[in-house]
């Protein structure tokens, strides 16, 4: 049996049952406990053992795709403080071995 290594992940709606909170960010980025949804379910993937994920996200979701995306500055900054505990929380986000990818959708 093959196994599966890529995932789809819908994060193109309106969050309309989360109004108000989804007004202002999207319903991906809502906080569960420490962790924004997205999170959340990325983690779930990669424990079932996807390595690739597809977002197909809309205008307006920007944030999902910076919350995976690498931010530079704040680690060089953790790293010249020695903050390697924040540093690998960050790694752990999107782990250099998953390839997150975002399609938006018209």
């Amino acid at each position: 049996m093959t196994q599966v290594r890529k995932a789809i992940i819908p994060v193109a709606g309106f969050g309309t049952r989360l109004l108000p909170i989804s007004k202002s960010i999207p319903k991906e980025m809502v906080p569960v406990v420490d962790r924004p949804l997205i999170q959340h379910v990325v983690e779930e993937a990669l424990a079932a053992g996807i390595n690739e994920i597809i977002l197909v996200t809309r205008s307006g979701k920007s944030a999902i795709e910076d919350h995976f995306d690498a931010h530079v500055e704040l680690e060089d900054s953790l790293a010249s403080k020695g903050k390697d505990d924040l540093l690998k929380m960050l790694a752990d986000i999107a782990p250099p071995y998953l390839k997150i990818t975002s399609v938006r959708q018209p």
